[in-house]
């Protein structure tokens, strides 16, 4: 019994250490840029876009379509930076252990 004790201590701090770094990912911010520099995107790692910024040299060309998959591009790749960093540091934490449902 003693060694399953242990085990569900050591699951609790996991656990607080996994809370923990989650929320402080939530305000950690990742960017991603497209069409050079054109387009920039920020985004928390927990997944909330911050900011959207437009070269007005974009506008001007009248592009509407190009400036559409401009945007799209920067905040896709934002997105998955973000996810990518949260992923990072939860292996970390788990030693690089796959938990089904952790992400």
């Amino acid at each position: 019994m003693k060694g399953m004790n242990e085990m569900v201590r050591q699951a609790q701090i996991m656990q607080r250490k996994m809370t923990q770094v989650q929320d402080e990912l939530k305000t950690r911010e990742v960017e991603a840029t497209s069409g050079g520099g054109m387009v920039k995107v920020v985004c928390t790692c927990g997944q909330e876009i911050v900011s959207v910024a437009i070269e007005p040299s974009v506008l001007e060309s009248g592009d509407v379509e190009m400036l559409q998959d401009l945007v799209l591009t920067a905040t896709n790749d934002a997105l998955k930076k973000s996810k990518d960093t949260m992923e990072e540091e939860m292996s970390k934490l788990t030693g690089g252990m796959k938990i089904p449902g952790l992400f």
